[in-house]
C-alpha cells in the first residue's frame, strides 16, 4: 500500500455489555484508540450494499465484536485477518451500521 493512502482517522469501538434490569442485556460501545486506515467499498456499485474493505496497520485483539468509527459513521467488523502472517497490516470487511433515527 502507497505511502499516505491510510489516511482515514477511524476509533476502534469496544463493546460493554450492561445489564439492563430487566434479566436482558444492553451494549454499549467504548472509544478506543484512533487507528489510521484506508476505507474501500465492496460490490459493484461502490458501497451501496454498505460493505467495505478496511485496510490498517496491524493490531492485535481486533475482533468482530468491534466496530470502527468514522465521524458519525459507524462499521461493524465482520472479519479481521492478517493476509500475510507477517503482523504488518490488517484487512478488515465491515459493514456500516444505519441507526434508527426515527425512536
Amino acid at each position: 500500500m502507497p505511502l499516505g493512502a491510510r489516511r482515514r482517522r477511524l476509533v476502534l469501538e469496544r463493546p460493554v455489555d450492561e445489564p439492563d434490569g430487566f434479566g436482558g442485556r444492553l451494549r454499549r460501545y467504548v472509544a478506543g484508540p484512533v487507528l489510521w486506515g484506508a476505507l474501500e467499498p465492496l460490490g459493484a456499485s461502490a458501497g451501496s450494499n454498505g460493505r467495505y474493505r478496511v485496510r490498517l496497520r496491524y493490531r492485535p485483539g481486533v475482533a468482530p465484536a468491534m466496530r470502527l468509527a468514522d465521524g458519525a459513521r459507524r462499521f461493524s467488523i465482520r472479519s479481521a485477518d492478517d493476509p500475510d502472517g507477517a503482523r504488518r497490516a490488517l484487512v478488515c470487511e465491515v459493514e456500516e451500521v444505519i441507526e434508527d433515527s426515527s425512536a
